[in-house]
């Protein structure tokens, strides 16, 4: 094999994987388990993309962990909680060979290092639809890994060190706290959990197989001969280059979220700050789109609510943080820019996108932009926020103020605003509900609040009533983009005609996500990455080219 990167300079494989997050990194686990020689080239000079940054939960239905655990579930439950939540946006062939593909991958995963486990307890994301499951069973999270034997490779992760798994975090049932000496032990062993720990052991595979990794490789244009994709034009650290692909190519290259001409062209609503990496710039779509690939699904993305953080010295990119907890515990509330409240404060973040894109036809902007969550001193004390503990300190990038007047003021919300506002909250909340947007009422509203109290209303219902008050602005952000190149049910990228492009393949969220605008739990987004990225690398593997 030629391993020059001068210009001009060839390397040949059977299958060539673009990315690697989760559903690059198992497209080319696979693609080698099945025989085939795989180089994987990653954009950015770190491994792992936005999946580092997860907690790596992945929503899986049917599993064999929840029946071990007693827990009830089955493919018609899965395709009908699919179906209830669609509005008509889901191929059914693809939920279909999602569901049905999730047996076969997890036993195969047990022959790799990834191993997975049920995180307890935790609810869909709308467990009362149809087929949903209020006592969870379908998020699945990767067990704790050591990054020791990965050598040189484990200083080239993208992100820090995390040495919890998701069970033993409060979002999970846990406390977030571990003992000093098991903390001493995990650091010492090079163990973490969550995103960093799926990709390490996605990577451990992948590295024991043979498969030839490869950092700072931007893939920038498709080969295609004779009608088939058969490899990739690249510019990496010497200079522009060609790999040849015989059986195929895996576009595993994440969304475009970062790309703010695709936002602006593609997206249903507004975006800040993606909670993403900055590599995410749409390098997959466009090059798939040049081909003539057909595309489903582009208006969406995992939207999530996010706040952003104080620079620090040398960042290149904006820090953002997930306003998860800090809206779903009680004493706390959201208000527009009319200091009203707009929404289910607790419901899941991707539901929360709909509020956020809410348009005024009478002065044709976003309603309820800008936004900000506003707590009180008893939301501090008790459960705390922002990555501060329970009692605080608020960081000082917070703002506060001792009064919700001089809050609103602060704000630059309408006089009485916020005061009305909360005076109805309080009101609600000492009779136990929320008549104005239902918080409380579903399984999983509270399931991140107040574990104490879950299921009851009162593990996210608390009044603001104990300065000082407190406000963050939010944002309309996302994880990552779900359009892309539709794809068959094996993974291979279909044409404008819904004919198949022979040699391309597609995985994660450069595709076409195969679950719609749906957001099933907690995992949402992993789960079919897996899923898919495996189908990938198995149809890649098992193709036989045209003569």
């Amino acid at each position: 094999m030629n391993t020059r990167t001068s210009e001009g300079a060839t390397q040949a494989y059977d299958v060539v994987v673009l990315g690697s997050g989760a559903a690059g990194l198992i497209a080319a686990l696979a693609a080698a388990d099945g025989g085939a020689r795989v180089g994987l080239f990653e954009k950015a000079p770190v491994l792992g993309g936005t999946t580092c940054l997860a907690s790596a939960v992945a929503w899986l239905p049917n599993n064999r962990y929840a029946h071990e655990a007693g827990l009830q579930d089955s493919r018609e439950d899965a395709l009908a909680y699919l179906e209830s939540l669609s509005n008509g946006m889901i191929v059914p062939e693809l939920a279909e060979a999602f569901v049905d593909t999730i047996p076969e991958m997890l036993d195969w995963l047990d022959t790799t290092p990834l191993k997975m486990s049920l995180v307890a307890g935790y609810p869909d994301y709308h467990p009362e639809h149809p087929g949903g499951k209020p006592d969870g069973g379908r998020s699945l999270e990767p067990r704790l890994f050591s990054l020791k034997g990965l050598g040189e490779w484990a200083e080239r992760l993208e992100g820090s060190p995390r040495r919890m798994v998701v069970a033993e975090s409060p979002t999970g049932g846990g406390t977030g706290i571990i003992a000093p000496e098991v903390a001493a032990e995990r650091e010492d062993g090079q163990v973490e959990g969550l995103g960093r720990a799926m990709v390490a052991a996605l990577l451990d595979g992948c590295l024991a197989r043979g498969v030839e990794v490869h950092v700072g490789h931007r893939a920038v244009g498709l080969r295609v001969e004779d009608g088939e994709v058969r490899g990739v034009d690249l510019e990496g650290p010497g200079g522009r280059h060609h790999v040849s692909a015989r059986q195929g190519v895996v576009l595993a290259t994440g969304g475009f979220e970062w790309d703010t001409s695709l936002n602006r062209d593609f997206l249903r609503g507004p975006l800040d700050h993606p909670a993403s990496v900055p590599s995410n710039t749409g390098d997959g779509l466009r090059m798939a789109m040049r081909i003539g690939a057909g595309l489903g699904n582009m208006r969406e993305a995992w939207w999530a609510p996010v706040c952003t953080l104080p620079l620090e010295e040398g960042e290149q990119w904006q820090r953002v943080h997930l306003v998860q907890r800090e809206r779903t515990v009680p004493h706390t509330i959201m208000v527009n820019r009319q200091g009203r409240r707009f929404t289910n404060e607790a419901t899941n973040y991707n539901a929360l996108g709909g509020a956020f894109h809410e348009l005024d036809v009478s002065t044709f902007d976003y309603r309820n932009l800008p936004c900000w969550v506003v707590f009180d001193q008893n939301m501090v004390d008790r459960f705390g926020g922002f990555m501060t503990p329970p009692g605080g300190p608020m960081p000082d990038w917070v703002p506060r103020e001792d009064t919700l007047a001089g809050l609103a003021s602060r704000l630059d919300l309408p006089t009485g605003s916020l005061e009305d506002t909360v005076a109805r909250w309080n009101e609600n909340v000492g009779r136990g509900v929320d008549p104005d947007f239902g918080r409380g009422q579903s399984a999983y509203d509270g399931f991140v609040g107040h574990r104490a109290s879950y299921p009851d209303p009162s593990s996210t219902l608390g009044p603001i009533e104990r300065s000082p008050y407190y406000a963050v602005q939010v944002h309309s952000s996302t994880l990552g983009t779900k359009g892309g190149p539709r794809t068959t049910a094996r993974s291979e990228v279909l044409d404008v005609d819904g004919g198949v492009i022979p040699g391309l393949y597609a995985a994660g969220n450069v595709m076409a996500a195969p679950t719609g605008m749906v957001y099933g739990g907690a995992g949402g987004t992993l789960g079919p990455a897996l899923v898919f990225g495996y189908l990938a690398g198995r149809t890649a593997a098992q193709r036989t080219r045209r003569p």
